[in-house]
Order: structure tokens, then C-alpha cells, then sequence
């Protein structure tokens, strides 16, 4: 019998008869097929930043977005045209982050209150 969490692992069951004498139970065999998890916390490091975009729906801040976004790429087009297309790209990719990042701000994680406190301890 597999219970239902690894029902899904199992490939073939097969029941050998005779294999012992004077017993009602059968040898079984049985091919699995087991998964490995990934731990996806370790995945998710690299994003530690994020910005707050629901500030955006507030008029006033997207007004300041765009007075800023208009200021960086007015002072982009005096740059030379000659250059790598690649340092352009990353010219426009880190003016647009720093602007937003200066109207916006940085999203803040709420603290959760821990389920484990001094209450739990003092029994």
C-alpha cells in the first residue's frame, strides 16, 4: 500500500507468488521513481529590492516620475550617438531604475508578529 502523497512516484507494482510457503502474504516488487525538491527560497535571493509602484496610482508621483524620467533623458540625448549599443541600453536601463527609485521609493516588508512570543513561553 503508498499512501497518497507518493502515489504519483510509483511506476509498477508486481506480486510474486510462491515466493514463501505456508503464509497468505505475498512479496511484492515495486518500481520508483523519486523526486528531489528544490529549495526555492534559495532561488528567490537575488530580488532583495523592489520598488514600490502602488505610490504610481497617486497623481502627484507619477507627475514626479515624469518631471525626473524627462530631466535624465533630455540630459541622454546630448551624449554622443557613436556609442556601444550596449552602454546605451544600460545608460537608459539605470536612468529609468534611479528615477523610479527616487519618486517611489523602495518597498518595505511588513514585520509579521512571530506565532511563537512570551506568552508560549512562560508555559
Amino acid at each position: 500500500m503508498v499512501d497518497r502523497r507518493q502515489h504519483s512516484n510509483t511506476l509498477n507494482v508486481l506480486p510474486f507468488k510462491g515466493a514463501d510457503y505456508d503464509t497468505d502474504h505475498y512479496l511484492k516488487a515495486a518500481k520508483v521513481c523519486d523526486r528531489m525538491a528544490v529549495n526555492k527560497k534559495g532561488t528567490q535571493k537575488f530580488d532583495l529590492e523592489k520598488l514600490n509602484l502602488r505610490k504610481l496610482n497617486k497623481l502627484e508621483v507619477t507627475k514626479k516620475y515624469h518631471i525626473k524620467i524627462s530631466n535624465r533623458f533630455a540630459a541622454l540625448e546630448n551624449l554622443s550617438y557613436g556609442e556601444d549599443i550596449n552602454r546605451a541600453w544600460e545608460n537608459i536601463k539605470e536612468n529609468i531604475k534611479t528615477s523610479a527609485q527616487q519618486s517611489t521609493g523602495l518597498y518595505e516588508m511588513e514585520q509579521h508578529k512571530p506565532w511563537y512570543d512570551e506568552e508560549c513561553l512562560s508555559y
